[in-house]
């Protein structure tokens, strides 16, 4: 199993002080963050896009093309690109740079976005979203197996026999699908053959198996081969060397982040108890030591069969060099002793 880290390069106030970083400073943080995890021997460092004050990168593939050349082994993703709401081409010759600059590591996990800030920014309806998904990664597929193309569709002007430049070092760059928990969603990313990336950011995990067999059976109705299965789960958590520490860490963070949301879109705010509920074993929470940790993790991989497995650390934002630790755990205790356990499954 591969295992990683995803983030939204979330700015937030420090809950103590209320202190706010400066964009350089969280930029200059992340850029260390994704050494450490190259260094530690972590498969995967995905961002996503937003269009927001409080998360700082609505451009992935410029982040990841610093890293590029600051990293060496880990591949490098968004999560998500919001495709409904950019141009495949632009996309497709974005990432192959990345996949240049690092020799063949860049993927891209697309998906229609939770949050719509960038529909009206570029000029989208939003009575089209999911109509723009299904065209823009159509064309997204096309782009990535033929070097020269005709394409023609609703949402984009039409494209006669043109050649897309440059070409990435890989013969295709890997994409996924991202999953929220919509079975249309998930036939889709099924019946085009392609991985599929499910986030659980709250309730319990268990009630997400309809969908990840769901997506199982139609690959393999589809008629693709079951052993090229890929399926990623993303969850929120947190590790530190001691279990108490780390919900404390992570709380305030988390509760100041989830709550602010929680008001945009009409849900309960977050508070202490629902926090230890979802820490509990079967909670969607992985926030502990390295073994309750590595425990969740497994725990899932026995619900899902996932063959990925991403931790998203930084809801608000973190101390730096708690999040650096936590990292360093991740790389060397508990994917590890993940992979170990699996290997052994």
């Amino acid at each position: 199993m591969e295992i990683g880290i995803t983030t939204f390069v979330e700015n937030t106030p420090d809950p103590a002080t209320g202190k706010l970083l400066s964009a350089y400073e969280r930029m200059q943080n992340l850029m260390e963050e994704i050494a450490l995890a190259d260094q530690v021997g972590l498969d995967v460092f995905a961002i996503g896009e937003h269009h927001r004050p409080d998360f700082i990168v609505s451009s992935p593939a410029v982040v990841l093309a610093a890293a590029a050349v600051k990293t060496n082994t880990i591949k490098l993703s968004s999560a998500v690109t919001v495709l409904s709401s950019d141009d495949p081409v632009r996309v497709f010759q974005d990432f192959a740079h990345v996949d240049l600059l690092s020799k063949g590591r860049a993927e891209i996990i697309a998906g229609r976005g939770s949050f719509i800030e960038s529909f009206p920014l570029f000029g989208n309806d939003l009575k089209d979203y999911d109509t723009l998904f299904s065209e823009k990664l159509e064309l997204l597929l096309a782009l990535n197996k033929s070097e020269k193309i005709t394409w023609e569709g609703k949402h984009r002007p039409a494209i006669d026999n043109r050649g897309v430049y440059p070409r990435p070092y890989q013969p295709e760059i890997p994409i996924w699908v991202a999953v929220g928990g919509t079975p249309q969603s998930v036939v889709r990313a099924a019946t085009l053959g392609l991985p599929m990336a499910l986030a659980i950011i709250g309730g319990e995990p268990e009630r997400f198996v309809p969908f990840t067999n769901l997506y199982k059976e139609t690959y393999k109705n589809a008629g693709h081969d079951p052993a090229k299965l890929q399926l990623a789960i993303n969850s929120h958590g947190f590790v530190a060397d001691d279990a108490e520490k780390a919900a404390a860490i992570y709380y305030e963070p988390y509760a100041y982040m989830m709550s602010k949301l929680g008001r945009e879109r009409g849900w309960s705010p977050m508070n202490k108890a629902h926090y230890e509920t979802m820490r509990a074993p079967t909670g969607s929470l992985l926030v502990g030591d390295p073994q309750q940790v590595i425990d969740k993790i497994l725990y899932e991989h026995e619900l899902f069969g996932n063959t990925r497995f991403l931790l998203h650390m930084s809801v608000g934002t973190l101390p730096h060099a708690s999040v650096m630790r936590a990292i360093e755990l991740l790389g060397t205790i508990v994917a590890p002793a993940v992979k170990k356990a699996v290997t052994k499954a």
